[in-house]
C-alpha cells in the first residue's frame, strides 16, 4: 500500500529506515528517544514528516559541540553515568504500545462472558457447551456486571475452576472490578489458581493482540518479577504487580484495566480487612469474590470445621467490600458428603441470599437394569483379563439404543476417546464408585449408614455375649442351623445354635470371601466373588461361592462346651436376591 512520507506512524518510519540495502539502522527506543528530543518539530504527537525528520538529523548531527572546562577525567566519569543512565531509562521504558489487533473481537466479548472464554481461550473451552454450562456463564456475567451472591455446584472436572479463573480475568480486562479476590479451599490452591491466571495474561497470544494495553507491559517482565518496580511507559511507573498473591495490573491511561487487582487467599487464611493502597492514596477493597471449591475432603468430614468454613464465609468473606458496601460473589462448588459446608450453602431455605444451584451428571438414569448389570459382568471380566474395559465397550456398542433408553446426560461430549458416549462414561464412573459418583459428580451424596433407634448397638450386643471362643456351642444348645445371604459381592452367614424352647445363640458369621477386616460394608468390599472366581460370570461366581461356603459350613464339626461334637442340621439360603435365584434353586437340587 502507498506510504505517505509526510504522515508516517513511528513504527512505519522505523520499518522504512530499516529497509535500505544498510540494514538495520535504527530501533523503536531509538526513534522515541529522537521524538522526544525533537518535540513538534518533526511531526504531531502521533504521526512525523520524513523530510523534516531528516533535516532535522543533518542539524544534529552537524552541531558544533561547546567545548568543555574541566578535568578530562571527570568529564569522562560525568559522560559515561549519564550514558548508563539512559541505557537504564531506555532498557526500563517498554516502548510504543502495539495497536489493537481486532477492535470487534474485543467490544463483542467485553459485553458476552462466553464469547470472551470462546474467543480467547479456544484450547481450554474446546468442547460444546452444556446447558449447565451456559446457565452458569449467565450467572458469573450476572454477578460481574451485576452484583449478587451464587452457588452453584458442578460435577467434579466439568470446568468450574476454568470458568471461575476466565471471570476473574473477563472481569478485570473490561473495567467491570477493580479489585478481584479469589479465594480457594486452602492458600496453595488459591495460589495455583492465580498462576493460571498468570500463565493466560503472559502468554496467550489472542489476549496480548487485543488487550495489549495490559499483555503487553506484562510480556516485557520476560518472567522476571523484580522488573515490575522500575517499569515505564512515556517515562512515567506502570506501578505493575507481580508476585505469588497478587497481580496489580500496569497504571495506562485511558485502559479499562488500569491499576486492576487480582488478589488470592485461603478460606481460612488472612481474609478480614483484605485492602489496596493506590500510588495516588486512594484505598480499594474487594467488589468480586470468587471461590472455587472452598473445602477440602478432609474439612468435609468434620462438622466443626465445616461449621468453621461457613461462619468465615457468612462473616469474613461477605464483609470484604467495607461498611456499607455489599460484595457479589461466585462459588462454584461441588459436595462432598451429606451436610458439608457446600450442602448447606445450596440450601435455599438456609441460605437463600447465595441462590444455590445444584447440577448433576445424569439427569435420569437408563431404565434397563439388567443390560447394565450384564455390561458391569463384561466390563469387570476384560479388566481381569487385561483389555482394559474393551470387551464391555463392544457389548454396549450392540446393545446401545436399548441401554441408552431413559437416560438423560447433562454435557453429551464429556466422555473418553475409548468411549462411546457420555452415558457410558457416567455409568463408568458410578461402577467405580458409587458413593463418590453420587457425591462429586451428581451432587447428592448418599445418605451415611446410620443406626436406626430400632437397630441393636453396640453395647446391646455385648451385652448378650456370653464369653466362649468363636465356632464353641454352648452346653445347653442342641440344635445347629446355618443361614446364607445371597449378594451381587459377597455372601453373608451366620450359624446359629437353638435350645428346645428356641432360645438362640449366634456361633459364627461372616462373609465369603472373607475380607480380613473388622469393619467393611457391602459397598466397599475388596475381595469379592468375581475375583475368587474369576471367568465364571455373575451366576457362575454365585455358584462357585455357595458351593465352597456350604462345603466348609456343612462338613465342619462344631465344638460344644462339654466336649461333644455337632454338626449343623439344616442350612437355608436366600434366593430372592436379583439373578441368584435360578442358582440357588439349582444348587439346592
Amino acid at each position: 500500500m502507498p506510504i505517505d512520507p509526510q504522515k508516517l506512524k513511528p513504527s512505519a518510519l522505523c520499518r522504512l529506515l530499516n529497509s535500505t540495502p544498510l540494514g538495520e539502522v535504527t530501533s523503536e527506543r531509538q526513534r522515541y528517544r529522537h521524538r522526544r528530543r525533537a518535540g513538534s518539530r518533526i511531526g504531531d504527537g502521533k504521526h512525523v514528516e520524513l523530510i523534516r525528520y531528516c533535516a532535522w538529523l543533518h542539524i544534529e548531527r552537524h552541531r558544533p559541540k561547546s567545548e568543555a572546562n574541566g578535568d578530562p577525567y571527570e568529564r569522562m566519569k560525568e559522560n559515561a553515568r549519564a550514558r548508563n543512565a539512559a541505557l537504564a531509562l531506555a532498557g526500563r521504558d517498554i516502548g510504543e504500545l502495539p495497536e489493537i489487533e481486532n477492535p470487534e473481537r474485543r467490544h463483542s466479548a467485553s459485553r458476552s462472558f462466553r464469547t470472551f472464554c470462546e474467543s480467547y481461550f479456544p484450547m481450554t473451552f474446546h468442547l460444546e457447551w452444556s446447558a449447565d454450562h451456559l446457565n452458569v456463564m449467565s450467572k458469573i456475567e450476572e454477578a460481574v456486571l451485576h452484583g449478587g451472591l451464587f452457588a452453584l455446584a458442578m460435577a467434579r472436572g466439568s470446568g468450574k475452576s476454568s470458568l471461575a479463573e476466565v471471570a476473574c480475568i473477563w472481569a478485570v480486562l473490561n473495567g467491570y472490578r477493580d479489585f478481584v479476590c479469589l479465594i480457594g479451599s486452602d492458600e496453595g490452591y488459591a495460589c495455583d489458581m492465580l498462576d493460571s491466571i498468570k500463565t493466560e495474561l503472559d502468554a496467550n497470544a489472542l489476549l496480548l493482540a487485543d488487550y495489549p494495553e495490559v499483555c503487553s507491559p506484562i510480556q516485557s517482565l520476560d518472567g522476571i518479577s523484580n522488573r515490575a518496580n522500575g517499569q515505564l511507559f512515556q517515562g512515567k511507573r506502570t506501578q505493575i504487580g507481580w508476585t505469588a498473591k497478587e497481580i496489580v495490573l500496569p497504571t495506562i491511561a485511558g485502559s479499562h484495566a488500569s491499576g486492576a487487582i487480582i488478589k488470592v487467599a485461603g478460606l481460612t487464611g488472612l481474609i478480614q480487612g483484605m485492602k489496596f493502597k493506590r500510588p495516588d492514596g486512594k484505598t480499594v477493597r474487594p467488589s468480586l469474590v470468587v471461590l472455587d471449591d472452598p473445602q477440602t475432603d478432609e474439612s468435609a468430614r468434620s462438622l466443626s470445621q465445616c461449621a468453621n468454613r461457613e461462619a468465615i464465609l457468612a462473616g469474613a468473606v461477605l464483609g470484604l467490600a467495607g461498611p456499607g458496601k455489599k460484595i457479589s460473589g461466585i462459588m462454584p462448588c461441588t459436595v462432598i458428603r451429606p451436610g458439608d459446608m457446600t450442602d448447606v450453602i445450596l440450601h435455599r431455605d438456609r441460605h437463600p441470599e447465595w441462590n444455590g444451584e445444584r447440577t448433576r451428571m445424569m439427569n435420569s438414569f437408563p431404565t434397563n437394569e439388567t443390560l447394565w448389570q450384564r455390561y458391569a459382568e463384561i466390563r469387570a471380566e476384560g479388566y481381569r483379563a487385561g483389555d482394559g474395559g474393551a470387551a464391555g465397550t463392544e457389548f454396549y456398542r450392540e446393545n446401545q439404543v436399548a441401554m441408552d433408553e431413559g437416560a438423560n446426560v447433562a454435557w453429551k461430549e464429556r466422555f473418553n476417546h475409548n468411549e462411546l458416549s457420555a452415558i457410558q462414561y457416567a455409568t463408568n464412573l458410578k461402577l467405580q464408585d458409587e458413593a463418590a459418583f453420587f457425591a462429586e459428580y451428581q451432587n447428592e451424596p448418599l445418605p451415611e449408614e446410620r443406626v436406626d433407634a430400632d437397630q441393636l448397638n453396640a453395647d446391646q450386643v455385648a451385652s448378650k455375649t456370653d464369653n466362649l471362643p468363636r465356632r464353641t456351642v454352648p452346653i445347653s444348645g442342641n440344635h445347629l442351623t446355618a443361614l446364607i445371604d445371597v449378594q451381587q459381592k459377597l455372601l453373608f452367614y451366620v450359624v446359629a445354635a437353638w435350645e428346645n424352647d428356641f432360645t438362640g445363640y449366634v456361633v459364627d458369621h461372616g462373609t465369603y470371601p472373607d475380607q480380613s477386616r473388622a469393619y467393611f460394608t457391602l459397598r466397599d468390599a475388596r475381595h469379592t466373588l468375581a475375583t475368587s472366581a474369576e471367568g465364571t460370570g455373575l451366576e457362575g461366581s454365585i455358584c462357585a461361592g455357595v458351593e465352597s461356603l456350604t462345603s466348609d459350613l456343612l462338613g465342619r464339626e462344631w465344638q460344644r462346651d462339654d466336649g461333644a461334637v455337632m454338626k449343623i442340621g439344616r442350612c437355608l439360603i436366600d434366593a430372592n436376591w436379583g439373578h441368584s435365584t435360578n442358582v440357588v434353586y439349582q444348587f439346592c437340587r
